[in-house]
């Protein structure tokens, strides 16, 4: 440790301080030694602070030859949210004001708009933060739109890095039909949509690499609202979607001029932008993956399911001002002892209709926090005990 920390001091040029310096290693995906050397700071010292940051895909490629197993703490960096995105965007007015919403009713005009508008923004740029700053401190769209295309390039070239090298294509070909495979009205991934005649069995592998890698997030079909959720997926129906919405956008190649065309950007190929955008939001806040349901013949979809807590709630995503709910209403029937609330996402203001809580778009961040509001309101919040009760 002695040798490594006198040589970082000589490339640096700079003095690192016991408890005072922190010692960042970047891209540690291409050094996998920095991984190894991870145990030995933790074990033979202590007083200096490290954080190492890399992609997921990189470290799990690289393969050290030995892993710090319990001397490491892990954070996984998601991409910005809308919230996070409105700080950078110097909005920060706007964030106080969602933050400080505390009762279930109409916001006014002019802040229901902005918000509209800036996420439309937040459609364009996505979350990805070298995207976010070429818009919001050089205004560059340009800029912007390559940044996104340098990150789906990076992408694509780590797909050829995979251990078994004929796997390369598949992976590329699952990626490049993304936007296809949510083009549809009925989003269930096909694997016929990634090519002609193909199958499960050919496939399965390098899909499930992509989700590995966090470049893509499954979500299976649930055949009922119980507990755990896991023990009622269908595995052999799910849809994915992408990471980042803003990728998802430049991947389909639809230009940034939809943001001046009305509501476009929401409703573009079958609202999967706004599916996708609703997708990242929940999983940022809530530990259990979204599932979501749907029947045949006939046909009904609620496209998300979340555990909060012991409870399940279906969500409908509308990315029109047209909020008939029929799949919501279905779903109640079928399943009345296990829905205390239904959310539906739209372009309509927040409201509590009955037991059908209506979340305007921009607020999904917000989601965890209006269902609890909401069903302190109806009554329906569970009690809390204090620990050993």
């Amino acid at each position: 440790m002695d040798r490594i920390l006198q040589n970082l001091m000589l490339a640096s040029g700079q003095r690192i301080v016991p408890e005072k310096t922190l010692i960042i290693f970047d891209e540690v995906q291409d050094c996998p030694k920095v991984i190894n050397s991870m145990k030995y700071f933790c074990e033979n010292a202590r007083q200096y602070h490290v954080a190492c940051a890399g992609s997921l895909l990189g470290i799990a490629l690289a393969k050290p030859s030995s892993f710090p197993v319990g001397k490491v703490n892990f954070m996984q960096i998601d991409p910005m949210t809308f919230t996070e995105f409105l700080l950078a965007n110097g909005d920060g007015k706007l964030v106080r004001y969602l933050d400080s919403i505390d009762t279930i009713e109409q916001l006014p005009d002019a802040f229901f708009n902005p918000l509209c508008e800036k996420l439309k923004m937040y459609y364009v740029t996505g979350g990805m933060p070298e995207a976010v700053l070429m818009w919001t401190e050089a205004r560059d769209v340009g800029a912007m739109q390559e940044a996104l295309s340098g990150i789906i390039s990076a992408y694509e070239r780590d797909f050829a890095k995979h251990p078994h090298i004929s796997e390369f294509p598949k992976i590329s070909m699952i990626w490049k039909s993304i936007p296809s495979q949510l083009a549809r009205e009925n989003k269930k991934f096909l694997y016929k949509v990634v090519k002609e005649g193909a199958r499960a069995r050919e496939y399965e592998d390098a899909l499930q690499w992509l989700v590995d890698a966090r470049l893509v997030h499954k979500v299976y079909r649930s055949t009922a609202p119980g507990l755990p959720v896991s023990a009622y997926d269908d595995l052999s129906a799910f849809k994915i979607y992408l990471v980042d919405v803003g990728l998802l956008r430049r991947l389909a190649q639809l230009a940034p001029t939809a943001f001046g065309e009305g509501n476009r950007l929401f409703t573009e190929f079958k609202g999967a932008l706004t599916e996708n955008f609703v997708l990242q939001t929940l999983m940022t806040q809530f530990e259990v993956m979204p599932r979501y349901w749907s029947q045949n013949n006939p046909p009904y979809e609620v496209d998300f399911l979340i555990q909060r807590e012991n409870d399940i709630f279906p969500i409908e995503v509308k990315s029109e001002t047209n909020i008939a709910s029929k799949s919501l209403k279905k779903f109640k029937e079928l399943f009345p002892d296990e829905v205390k609330l239904r959310i539906r996402f739209s372009l309509d203001n927040l409201k509590l209709d009955g037991d059908v809580l209506n979340i305007p778009l921009f607020l999904a961040d917000h989601t965890d926090r209006l269902i609890g509001m909401a069903l302190e309101e109806r009554g329906r919040e569970p009690h809390s005990f204090p620990p050993g009760r």
